[in-house]
This record gives structure tokens, sequence and C-alpha cells, in this order.
């Protein structure tokens, strides 16, 4: 069984290196360095290890039924609440774009340091969502498998799983991540891309990680799924970049609609500034907040995991400016322009390929980091 799943894994592979020279209509090759997954292939495909030190099915031996703990239990969660999958997601992206996928953004202790403020309180991490998802799957496998399978590890299965869900693209994630034992509040709070942010300050915190435009472009495609709240795009609305007037750039009667959705919330609540929020808002309902009304994404987006985002970017209907500055670099405006035109196939593969790459940023592996018994509290040195 072990043996034909390898062989499934492998071919999986193949078959993505091979549909990843689809390129989108009016972007040439040359534009996008396939180097990085191709040799990662290259060592997997030789020593079924990535470069990294992950692993295809690391829990074989220590845990086989891991993933498919995962799995079911995603499907459960998806069942009850679909914009789970949304919130995986963005968990996903603020652990692993902060230090690498060692789910410290989990923690919620400060190792006995009290004066040391914490990942989770940095303002881009206020609004996360999802961490009682993560406890609730890593308790069952505490329960099937004691102390084995690390949170980071969860993280990483779990989205993908919700990714599928969702509608969207089957990639491998490899395994044997370790957790961190450290916090990364400052790196948290400078680093992770901020809703306002401009075309070239996107550009270059993606590419500070190793990912260029298309990756960067086909990664922002995640806002087909999820919500973005109120208090990410209210600035937009009323007082872009503090002129106490919308984002001129917003077209009269999209300004009309949003507004209408969101009004403005200085009136009801001071909430602190959404200035430092990340570009991937994708958040749970907010049902309960009186001041804050969910915009849904249906503004800008499908129902589904497709190119209806790259589509409004087109239309000039970006609900962050972050977004809409896709449109205005020539570059990525050309990306955005072939993903709108595509069938979806070439956005699935890239964003699936990209989903790869960010699972294996920084990990830690071997004996580096640990594996926590609860996600949110290190392990106490005996």
């Amino acid at each position: 069984m072990a043996g034909s799943m390898t062989i499934w894994f492998f071919v999986v592979l193949s078959i993505s290196i091979l549909l990843s020279w689809t390129n989108p209509r009016g972007e040439t090759i040359k534009s996008f360095s396939l180097s990085p997954l191709y040799s990662y292939t290259q060592s997997a495909s030789s020593s079924n290890e990535d470069i990294s030190g992950l692993r295809y099915d690391f829990y074989h031996e220590t845990c086989p039924q891991a993933e498919p703990i995962v799995r079911t239990h995603m499907a459960r969660l998806y069942s009850d609440h679909n914009n789970v999958s949304a919130a995986l997601l963005r968990l996903f992206f603020h652990d692993c774009f902060i230090e690498g996928c060692d789910a410290s953004v989990l923690l919620d202790d400060s190792n006995g340091d009290k004066n040391h403020s914490i990942e989770r309180q940095a303002i881009p991490n206020q609004t996360l969502k999802g961490f009682d998802k993560i406890d609730s799957i890593k308790e069952e496998l505490e329960n099937a498998c004691p102390g084995v399978v690390s949170c980071a590890d969860i993280v990483s299965i779990a989205t993908r799983d919700g990714i599928m869900l969702a509608g969207g693209p089957f990639y491998p994630v490899l395994t044997g991540r370790r957790d961190s034992i450290h916090s990364y509040f400052n790196e948290a709070l400078a680093a992770i891309p901020r809703p306002d942010d401009n075309i070239t300050q996107t550009l270059h915190l993606f590419d500070l990680r190793g990912f260029d435009e298309r990756e960067t472009v086909s990664l922002l495609g995640a806002h087909n799924i999820g919500k973005i709240g109120c208090e990410f795009i209210q600035k937009r609305l009323f007082n872009f970049k503090g002129t106490g007037q919308p984002d001129p750039t917003i077209a009269p009667d999209f300004l009309t609609e949003m507004r209408t959705r969101c009004q403005d919330s200085n009136r009801t609540t001071t909430r602190p500034s959404s200035s430092s929020m990340a570009s991937l808002e994708m958040s749970e309902s907010a049902v309960g907040m009186s001041y804050l009304q969910a915009l849904s994404s249906s503004i800008s987006s499908g129902v589904g995991f497709d190119t209806h985002y790259y589509q409004s970017l087109l239309s000039g209907r970006g609900l962050l400016f972050a977004d809409q500055q896709l449109m205005a670099n020539e570059k990525t405006a050309r990306l955005v322009r072939a993903y709108a035109s595509d069938d979806g196939s070439t956005f699935r593969m890239d964003f699936a390929r990209a989903m790869m790459k960010m699972s294996g940023l920084n990990v830690l592996t071997g004996s580096q980091g640990q594996v926590r018994r609860n996600c949110s509290l290190p392990l106490v040195s005996s």
C-alpha cells in the first residue's frame, strides 16, 4: 500500500512539472523560474526527501493514520463551517511568512517571560481565526499518537485539505516539520503585507521570501474564498492615506456599493488602525460584532476557487488597495490579464506550486525545535 502511495505521489509531481510549463497568455516562460521546484523534484525522486529535510509520508511508521485523521476532521469542520478553509489558509500564510512554517503563530505563551509579547498579539494577527480548529485536530491526533505529529505539520496539511474542500487544487504536502519554541512579535508587526501596501511594497515582501511576481500574483488569488472584513477596507472608503476622502481610483458605483455594505466605523468603534493588517485577509464570519459588517467576497470573486478575483481586478473592483495595485505594475497586470482570460487551469497549477513552495519555508526538522503536545504552549524542559 505504501509503495503504491509513493508511486502515486511521484506521478502527481511529474504531472505537475509537465503542466507547470503551461504559460498564461501573454507571459513568457523566462519570467518564471522553475528551478526551485525542479530541484526539489529531483531531490525528492532520488531520496523521497526534500532538501529542507521534509519527507513524503513522514509519519508512515510512527502515526500512519495522521493524514487520514486530519482529512476526516477537516471534512467535518467544513460541513459545519465552510469558512474554515479561508481561516486556516490565512493562519498558514501568517505562520509561514514570519520565520517559516513552524507554528510559532499558534503560541499563546511567552515561555515564562511576561515582558515578551507574542506573535498572536501583533496587530496583523489579532483577527486571525482557526486556532480552535487546529487545537481540535491536535487533540484527536494526540489521542491516536501522543507526542508524534507536530502542530506545524497539522497547519500545513489541514490548509491543503481545506483548499481542496473549497474547490481548490490538490498539491502534495511533505511532512516532518517541527514546532518553534519562539514567538516573533516584532517580525510579525513589521513584515506581514498590509492591505494598503502599494505594488512595490507587496512585491518586495514576497521577494524577501523567494517568491517572484508570478508566484505572488497566484498566491493573492486565494482571495477567491473567504470574506474580507469591512475594517480592512474602511480607510480606503472614507479616509484614504489620511486625506479624509475615498481612494480616488475606486469607480463611483463600486464606492457606493462598498460604502452601503461597510459604514464608516469611526462613528461606532475605536478599533485600532487596520493599516498594519495583512493583505491576505480571509476571515471567518463577523457575526456578533455589531460595528463590523463582513464584506462577502462575492463582490469581487465567484463562489468557487476560480479566476473571478482576477476578472474583478480587470474591472477595477478590487476590494483591497493592495489587490487592485496588481494592475499598477506592467508585469503583474499582464499576469492578472492572463489568469483572467484562462479557464482557471493555469492559475490552479501556479497556486498549487506556490503553496508547495510556501509550505517548505524555513522549516524546522530533525532535532530542531520540538513537537508540542498542546499547540498553544511550548514543551517545558525537565
